[in-house]
């Protein structure tokens, strides 16, 4: 059992805070971009449609002032609601759950294999690293929570505010409190580190669950998400759009790549939909790092409409 209750609200929180906190004065272009494609699901959805914000967070990178009156936030940081309401002046109706399905059952299962049965003492670090990446290709996360929602509610909107970046974050953290102070990852990049293979596994499935909900809710969708993310400081632009993120860039040199969907192809995962709008950008996030950013539209299909 999880004996760290709420830990996914407080990892969001966390987050939020330290994203809020980053020095700002380099998002302009980014800001206006998300700004502009989620403004735009807004406006389409109108007044009177119904429409869900995944990954509101502190309404920072969504127009509000867009959004009709019964559109729903939805974020598992339990201030985001609050933050929203003082960026915006809106109170929106709101839901606080996982948008996984999983990272409970990841908790308690990194729980379980890094201590003793019943007790809180801890094993031997090698040990529980090797038993958690054994156990884990076991999970299978569901965005039951989502589909639940989307069923009862049938939204005629959904935007994604770049949320599924988090979900391996989020994950890493659950994982990382569960060894209680000691780092569960191979320290040296060259060598092999089946614990972190099996997280990123893991999250690659709860991506891939959470986008097949999405493509089946029949509601127009207006995604936005990190494609990928660049350690170092070589100044990076985009060349001309291509299928992969990894031919548009220019200037790349020495810089190291991460992929925070873990290989998941978002217009692949969508299955039986068609995307009528990709753009692709560079965010610089902080010092040292940078994103390559990815909006895409999938209308509704005629069979769905």
């Amino acid at each position: 059992m999880n004996r760290r209750p709420g830990f996914l609200g407080r990892d969001l929180a966390r987050e939020q805070k330290a994203f809020l906190r980053r020095d700002r004065s380099r998002w302009d272009e980014h800001l206006a971009r998300i700004r502009a494609f989620l403004g735009e699901g807004l406006q389409t959805a109108g007044l009177g449609g119904s429409a869900l914000i995944l990954g509101a967070g502190s309404g920072l990178e969504v127009p509000w002032a867009l959004a009709g009156p019964g559109t729903v936030g939805w974020d598992a940081d339990p201030w985001s609601r609050w933050r929203t309401a003082l960026r915006h002046r809106r109170w929106p109706p709101w839901v606080f759950a996982d948008l996984t399905g999983g990272l409970e059952a990841l908790a308690d299962l990194a729980w379980r294999a890094t201590h003793h049965p019943g007790s809180a003492r801890v094993r031997e670090g090698a040990v529980a690293r090797r038993r958690l990446a054994g156990l884990l290709p076991e999970l299978d996360p569901q965005a039951r929570p989502l589909a639940a929602w989307i069923r009862e509610h049938r939204p005629g909107t959904i935007l994604a505010a770049n949320v599924m970046g988090q979900f391996g974050v989020v994950a890493r953290r659950a994982v990382e409190r569960a060894f209680q102070g000691v780092w569960p990852w191979t320290a040296d990049p060259e060598l092999p580190d089946p614990l972190a293979e099996a997280v990123d596994a893991w999250t690659a499935r709860a991506i891939g669950s959470f986008l097949a909900v999405l493509a089946d809710s029949g509601a127009d969708l207006w995604l936005v998400h990190d494609r990928g993310v660049l350690f170092g400081d070589v100044p990076v632009t985009l060349g001309p759009m291509a299928d992969s993120w990894v031919d548009q860039l220019r200037g790349r040199g020495d810089l190291e790549a991460s992929d925070p969907l873990c290989g998941v192809q978002v217009l692949q995962a969508c299955r039986g939909r068609a995307g009528t709008r990709c753009a692709r950008w560079i965010w610089p996030v902080a010092e040292g790092q940078t994103h390559v950013m990815e909006a895409l539209r999938f209308p509704p299909s005629k069979v769905d409409s």
